[in-house]
């Protein structure tokens, strides 16, 4: 007989004969009776064997426990009314079995499939295989599957090539460190894992090809987070002959197109902001719009007080900034200290307060500033009544930092985020460098490729700092789902920008020699961007970690508990490959 899926099975199959193959999810005995509850990737269904019809399918069943491999075959049968079982999708029927056997035996589980979610993560990584058969895992895994095939039939309509890239490349200046791969056959020669693809798709787009597309694998040897692995998977995209407005409206229709897998409507375009309005407003450059407050300046109205910490941040260049939260002015001494608590873990000194209650505004510190400063502050933060403008002085950056961390943890204790929305928008005009003070050199804010804006292009070695990119990241709910800019087409133009970088002219020969040459035979405008696929997945499912929307995870200290990998190897491979371990220096 033909194998039925045990949660297709529903009352139109009644009197039918069906054969269920799965995992015992449930077992139950009740006068002799044996029930089961079977399950596959398709659902759970109940089986029932009657030992005084079947001695032989009992006696064969008899000893099948949680987590079993079954086969039973049987006739579909309605439940009696007042055992059907509302919270089954196939609780109004139920299997009377005629044949039945054990398939596999399973071990005593090291955690049970209901409450799984309550097993210390280490356990479930461990024992990956087996928390693989939670339902919500495997929903996870199917929503991204259909996610990877309706973006890839997207492309293909949008005229793309699918494309594959190396993984076994060089190391090039990304940001993050290189998983090295020694060369066996080139003696202290390595090769480097692919941080992306970045300038084999600026190749292809040298090559003609116009149009590219690859869900890529990555890797980056850096930190992990709940929302970073080691290894990761991108939609890499690249254009020729575009401009910023053509990649995003080729983003918004990508996610017209999946996001509804999950039951998210994107709406029809995003808005944009440029970083600095992000930043100035928000306090991020990823902000979640999902709050509805935003940061005001007030350093213009306070440069008249004799407030020191106003007068001191404002004499050194800095600003005071604040955000109203409506309905906090009753925040007790102990909230006030945990705003201060979230502002300092963001390098600002504390905060301030001014609040309105009974129609007058007061300010933290009594007598610092005139009825008619505390006044004009309340009303530039547009503080009403019952509410609390929290106010940072500082570094503009630092401002912007702790009022973004405020902005959104105060607003959601106080009702003012949206939970259940979801809200996409545009940041672009990124810095093309920022100021690294530890090396004392400029960094790429996104990465050596990224084209300047022509009109800022006089400043680039005078004011480097001004010039702002053509870079652009997509934004959903705080958080960067992708990331892209229109690149540098023109080989001169890319040395100079490697040079503000540090990367000397022999240097910038040495390795990007390759680039520099295609670039010389008439290489088109082109642009692209790098889609996040494992951090969209765990949004659009709603999931908690990147963990949770990947079959095989690594840990935190980027482990695979399962495989037990990384792991030493032979000496014999070592020296095959001309290498010798030495211990790590001390304090290394």
């Amino acid at each position: 007989m033909k194998r039925t899926r045990a949660g297709t099975l529903t009352t139109d199959q009644v009197g039918e004969q069906a054969k269920v193959q799965g995992w015992v999810h449930r077992r139950r005995d009740h006068g002799g009776v044996i029930f089961l509850d079977i399950r596959d990737r398709s659902g759970v269904v109940q089986a029932v064997v009657h030992p005084e019809s079947t001695p032989e399918v009992a006696e064969a069943l008899h000893p099948a426990r949680l987590e079993y491999v079954v086969e039973v075959e049987g006739s579909v049968v309605r439940r009696d009314p007042d055992k059907v079982n509302p919270k089954m999708a196939t609780g109004e029927i139920e299997v009377q079995v005629r044949e039945g056997r054990i398939v596999a035996r399973s071990a005593p589980m090291p955690f049970a499939m209901e409450g799984a979610q309550d097993a210390s993560e280490e356990t479930r990584l461990k024992y990956r295989f087996l928390d693989l058969r939670r339902e919500g895992l495997q929903r996870n895994l199917r929503l991204r599957s259909d996610f990877t095939i309706e973006s890839l039939a997207y492309f293909r309509e949008q005229g793309f090539v699918n494309v594959e890239t190396p993984m076994l490349t060089r190391s090039t200046p990304e940001g993050a460190r290189d998983y090295l791969v020694p060369s066996r056959l080139n003696h202290g020669s390595f090769y480097a894992l692919p941080q992306s693809p970045q300038l084999f798709k600026q190749i292809l787009m040298v090559s003609g090809l116009e149009r590219y597309v690859q869900f890529a694998r990555c890797f980056r040897d850096e930190d992990l987070r709940a929302d970073r692995q080691p290894e990761f998977t991108q939609i890499d995209v690249e254009m020729s002959f575009v401009d910023e407005e053509d990649v995003y409206s080729l983003v918004e229709g990508l996610f017209s197109r999946v996001f509804p897998l999950a039951g998210i409507t994107p709406p029809a375009s995003y808005p944009r902001l440029s970083y600095d309005d992000a930043m100035s407003r928000y306090g991020s450059d990823r902000p979640d719009l999902r709050v509805d407050l935003e940061i005001a300046d007030v350093t213009d109205c306070l440069r008249e007080t004799e407030f020191r910490a106003f007068q001191a941040a404002i004499g050194a260049g800095g600003v005071v900034r604040g955000v109203h939260i409506p309905g906090a002015a009753g925040s007790s001494r102990r909230q006030v200290d945990e705003y201060a608590d979230i502002a300092r873990r963001h390098g600002a000194q504390g905060v301030l307060w001014v609040k309105r209650e009974n129609g007058v505004p007061s300010f933290l510190v009594r007598n610092a500033l005139t009825p008619a400063q505390v006044e004009t502050l309340a009303d530039r933060l547009g503080v009403e009544e019952g509410g609390m403008g929290l106010l940072v002085a500082g570094p503009a950056p630092t401002a912007a930092a702790a009022l973004g961390a405020l902005r959104e943890e105060v607003g959601r204790r106080f009702g003012h985020m949206r939970e259940d929305a979801h809200e996409f928008l545009w940041v672009h005009d990124f810095p093309l460098v920022d100021w690294n003070g530890d090396e004392g050199r400029w960094n790429a804010t996104h990465h050596p490729f990224t084209s300047p804006r022509m009109s800022d292009l006089d400043r680039l070695e005078s004011d480097p700092g001004s010039v702002r990119s053509r870079a652009y990241d997509v934004v959903l709910n705080g958080n960067e789902i992708g990331g892209g800019s229109i690149r540098i087409h023109q080989r001169e133009l890319q040395k100079r920008v490697l040079a503000l970088l540090g990367i000397d002219a022999e240097e910038a020969e040495r390795r990007f020699g390759f680039l520099f040459e295609a670039l010389s035979y008439g290489a088109p405008p082109h642009g692209g961007i790098a889609l996040g696929v494992d951090r969209i997945v765990m949004l659009m499912a709603g999931a908690g970690s990147l963990r949770d929307v990947i079959a095989f995870p690594k840990t935190a200290s980027a482990l695979c508990l399962m495989t037990e990998a990384p792991s030493t190897v032979d000496q014999e491979q070592l020296l095959d490959l001309g290498l010798r371990l030495r211990p790590r220096p001390a304090g290394g």
